[in-house]
């Protein structure tokens, strides 16, 4: 089933983010603390993926990120329509691939903080030489 993984996100923004999910036909599943050490594939029911997961505490979520998994082409779009239509964005969004459905969602979020990171660094700077 397609869904997707909430990590810290709460109040008004959790409150617009679950209506718009139900009616995409989407799962919502808030994800707690205490799954944040579980792979994403645990967390998302997958057999291919539902190892333990990475045990390290140093891996923890410190922020808000959404995880999609399963969405359709439609889906996914219109998701993030609606995200930015409810004005509920959530910087740090992926989608569980093959790869990442081993990683620990705490592992997840580190990466995609340093990308983050990385991209608003290069923000109104030009990637071409001159």
């Amino acid at each position: 089933m397609a869904q997707i993984l909430l990590f810290n996100i709460r109040g008004d923004k959790l409150r617009k983010i679950r209506p718009l999910s139900l009616k995409l036909g989407l799962r919502c599943v808030e994800v707690t603390p205490e799954d944040f050490s579980k792979t994403l594939g645990a967390l998302c029911g997958r057999a291919d993926g539902a190892e333990a997961g990475v045990a390290d505490d140093a891996l923890t979520v410190g922020g808000e990120m959404l995880v999609m998994d399963s969405l359709s082409a439609a889906q996914f779009h219109a998701l993030l329509d609606g995200l930015r239509r409810e004005r509920a964005a959530v910087a740090l969004k992926a989608v569980v691939t093959e790869s990442n459905a081993r990683w620990s969602a705490g592992r997840l979020y580190r990466e995609l903080s340093a990308e983050h990171e990385a991209m608003e660094k290069l923000k109104g700077k030009s990637i071409h030489r001159t």
